[in-house]
């Protein structure tokens, strides 16, 4: 009979935020086509170590399954990307399986995406709305607008973009790219410009914009291709054209 062929997962692993991390290797049956996350659930679902010992099944974040979620990111093979869309047959061998990091680790591959959120409410990630009711449609945007807006939409806050930015570390409360990317969004908007200036003056706070060290890093690992060096740039220019208002005091100028 022929032998059944395996998959080697090392899968850094922590059994809780203050404890300290260790590596355990997994040997997995091979299946055609199968991704980081099948191997994961067949370590869940017979939690037994290269050496034959049992232990506790790995932790790890997942949602969607189809790399809209963004949860399942971790560092495969010293690569930040999301394991719902790392195929075992295009890795080598064996699979090295790591958390992020740039975040506090729950788990093993669970990890604390605090800094991102609070950097989204830092720059008024969203579109203030004047009360619940339906108010109707609101002002058309132009196509051209709307196309590259929709581009910056695709971001799904899985954090692979602060993973890789040398600048994003526990020295720093940089805030990272996709942050700036989502002000650039919201302030496209026709109805996210009323409050522009309010994102541009969270961008200007400690931790924006000057944080940048334009390594581009960011925009070779996202997964949705985002131009986020490009939204950097956009970012910079406007809140040098906001620093400029805030000094001349043009706001107040009526």
């Amino acid at each position: 009979m022929a032998e059944q062929k395996t998959v080697t997962f090392i899968i850094t692993r922590q059994d809780s935020p203050d404890s300290a991390p260790y590596d355990e290797t997994f040997n997995v049956p091979y299946r055609k086509n199968m991704n980081v996350i099948s191997g994961l659930m067949e370590i869940r679902k017979n939690p037994v170590n290269a050496k034959g010992e049992k232990t506790t099944p790995v932790a790890w974040d997942m949602n969607c399954l189809e790399e809209v979620c963004g949860a399942c990111s971790m560092v495969i093979n010293g690569v930040p990307r999301q394991s719902c869309a790392a195929l075992v047959d295009e890795l080598e061998q064996p699979v090295r399986l790591e958390p992020m990091s740039t975040f506090p680790v729950v788990r093993d591959l669970v990890i604390d995406r605090e800094r991102m959120f609070d950097a989204l409410k830092q720059v008024k990630a969203w579109i203030p709305i004047d009360g619940t009711y339906d108010l109707g449609p609101g002002p058309r945007m132009p196509e051209k607008k709307r196309q590259w807006a929709y581009e910056l939409s695709k971001c799904m806050t899985c954090g692979v973009c602060l993973e890789a930015c040398p600048n994003v570390n526990d020295k720093s409360n940089f805030i990272g790219p996709a942050p700036i990317s989502q002000a650039r969004l919201f302030n496209s908007h026709p109805t996210g410009e009323m409050n522009a200036s309010e994102r541009l003056e969270g961008l200007m706070e400690d931790g924006g914009l000057v944080g940048c060290g334009n390594s581009q890093n960011c925009v070779q690992v996202c997964p949705k291709g985002i131009p986020l060096t490009t939204s950097i740039a956009a970012m910079n220019r406007a809140a040098t054209v906001q620093s400029f208002k805030n000094f001349f005091g043009s706001d107040n100028a009526h």
